[in-house]
């Protein structure tokens, strides 16, 4: 299939909350294309509704209005189960609080999508440990995430995010608990991620150091996508 393949594709997507007497509208029709292979960052300041459209795409939430295509499927329309399913196949996660299991090791946190996905044992020990081969852990696999530094614990949760061979890797603030010399080593990964394996990466980030890193920018302000614009990753 072509690198220029659309991977994801929405149109006018809207998202709409009704707190009380007021309706809140966090996405107002967003029109946004992502190819197979990018690295994108999404920025915007808080209220803009760039967590609104990480859920939307994550299928984590579903639109008031619009379409969303994922991989070529529609997913706007799916019901629950069915967006559990497309979530468990075609997308990784990477949070700020890393949401690993506090008492399973590195190997068994990695494991857990290939638990749910019903992988033999083997073959989930063996995409585990080559997970963490490929994120720099091969040597910390059999640690708690208590034994592990921060750094490390969001290696873990990118290799957990990579085992199941995804579509898409979407990061929520992947650095937001790190300081800043981690967060660089982390963007490393990242972009060895996005060019060694080709794979897509969105990541949502406030920080402008931290989108420098993305080949691509989409900033939204009201809801909107108020720039869309190429870069050179630092």
């Amino acid at each position: 299939m072509s690198e220029n393949h659309v991977l994801i594709r929405t149109l006018a997507l809207t998202r709409e909350y009704e707190m009380g007497e007021e309706t809140v509208r966090a996405l107002r029709g967003v029109d946004l294309e992502i190819h197979r292979g990018e690295y994108v960052a999404i920025m915007g300041p808080s209220g803009s509704g760039k967590s609104t459209l990480m859920n939307l795409v994550g299928c984590l939430d579903t639109p008031s209005a619009g379409q969303y295509w994922l991989n070529g499927i529609e997913v706007s329309k799916m019901s629950d189960d069915e967006l559990a399913r497309i979530r468990n196949k075609e997308i990784g996660f990477v949070f700020q609080t890393f949401n690993l299991l506090p008492r399973a090791t590195a190997l068994h946190n990695v494991e857990l999508p290939l638990i749910y996905g019903g992988f033999k044992a083997k073959d989930r020990r063996d995409l585990a440990v080559a997970a963490l081969e490929s994120v720099g852990l091969a040597d910390r696999m059999h640690h708690k995430p208590s034994e592990l530094s921060g750094g490390q614990r969001q290696r873990v949760a990118i290799a957990r995010a990579l085992v199941t061979e995804p579509s898409i890797i979407l990061a929520d603030e992947p650095t937001g608990n790190l300081d800043s010399t981690t967060s660089e080593d982390i963007m490393k990964v990242f972009a060895d991620v996005n060019v060694r394996r080709s794979q897509t990466v969105v990541m949502v980030t406030h920080e402008h150091d931290i989108a420098a890193h993305a080949n691509r920018v989409v900033t939204l302000h009201d809801g909107k996508i108020s720039s869309d614009r190429q870069q050179v990753a630092a």
